[in-house]
């Protein structure tokens, strides 16, 4: 069995000390190029390995971080998360996922468990907003930061950084398009009234009503839950009515698929007897055969960002200023509203 290289070993190699080896293997400075260069090209020879967990203890950092979303069968957190993980890892992090499916006891159990394996912070895409549990941890002023969906409790708001698009732009953007095509009976598919998301998409789309001079109708106004099931049921329950809505804007793009689905099934042609939107451009929104209307949010950039403000807090040790980072929307015009379509004719 072979030996296992440990720090000692390549400090008699390269005559210094344990700790100068340390130095240079975690790029600290205080170190000469040339010994630095020395020590790192022993560690490649020796196909050097750290022992995380020794090295866990000494600097009482893990370099893991939790990352907590709702459903991974939703496609915007594989693309959110792809932005996460790289960046995590270009600054030497690892990252633990965890799918709560909407569930707070299954967010606390995974707050637990994250903390138990002693991650340095946490990244939440996953907050309600009267979060119990994102609340209890700003009390404490643990590292997490909240990407997307945020809490509305004045603790957290002071507390807790924060990345996301501006969602209430958004929902106008989103609405303000349709009724500039000539429609006048909208109907909108909400996420949950439980997320801020959900909540905030939907001001936006009535601010656009309203500005325009155009009633809001509850009616066309229904709860779903940002998955695909409940847009096709929406969709199914719109065309059902009497006085149907002439387009339809689900706040967000895998809803706007089960309702594209509901769409098709019934016979009806998109966009030249109902208009849909969605909201999030994931990728399948771009494909031939869908070409789906959207309102697009930079999903890697937030991501990003939401690594380098917690990693910078892990690393700095102290609490600073909370930051609140907003990004713009963009309405990405495709197909599923008849833009393209020349002399295109609302069918009232």
């Amino acid at each position: 069995m072979n030996k296992k290289i440990t720090i000692k070993d390549i400090g008699r190699m390269a005559n210094v000390s344990h700790t100068t080896v340390s130095r240079a293997l975690n790029n600290k400075s205080r170190i000469k190029n040339e010994t630095k260069e020395k020590i790192l090209t022993i560690a490649k020879e020796l196909n050097y390995r750290p022992n995380f967990i020794a090295r866990s203890l000494v600097m009482k950092k893990t370099k893991t971080l939790g990352l907590v979303i709702t459903n991974i069968a939703n496609p915007f957190y594989t693309e959110l998360a792809q932005g996460i993980e790289s960046t995590a890892r270009g600054l030497g992090y690892n990252i633990i996922f965890c799918s709560t499916h909407s569930d707070l006891s299954s967010e606390k159990y995974y707050i637990d468990m994250l903390r138990s394996k002693g991650v340095d912070g946490i990244i939440f895409t996953s907050a309600n907003m009267g979060d119990p549990n994102i609340i209890g941890l700003a009390e404490e002023g643990f590292p997490i930061i909240l990407v997307n969906r945020r809490t509305y409790h004045p603790m957290v708001r002071e507390k807790v950084d924060y990345v996301g698009v501006d969602n209430i732009l958004g929902g106008f953007l989103a609405v303000e398009h349709l009724i500039k095509l000539g429609h006048k009976r909208i109907g909108v598919i909400g996420g949950s009234s439980e997320s801020s998301v959900g909540f905030e998409r939907l001001e936006g789309g009535k601010k656009a009503l309203t500005t325009s001079g155009l009633e809001v109708i509850r009616d066309y106004f229904l709860e779903g839950d940002f998955l695909k099931g409940s847009g096709y049921q929406g969709g199914k329950k719109f065309l059902k009515m009497d006085v149907p809505p002439t387009a339809i804007f689900a706040t967000n793009d895998y809803m706007a698929l089960g309702t594209y689905q509901a769409i098709l099934e019934e016979g009806i042609k998109v966009p030249e007897e109902i208009a849909l939107i969605g909201f999030n451009d994931i990728e399948f929104t771009s494909m031939k055969g869908i070409e789906l209307t959207t309102i697009g949010q930079k999903k890697y950039e937030m991501g990003t960002l939401a690594v380098k403000i917690l990693v910078e807090k892990v690393e700095g040790g102290k609490v600073g200023p909370q930051k609140e980072i907003i990004l713009e929307p963009e309405l990405i015009i495709r197909k599923t509203c008849g833009f393209h379509l020349k002399g295109y004719q609302l069918k009232d």
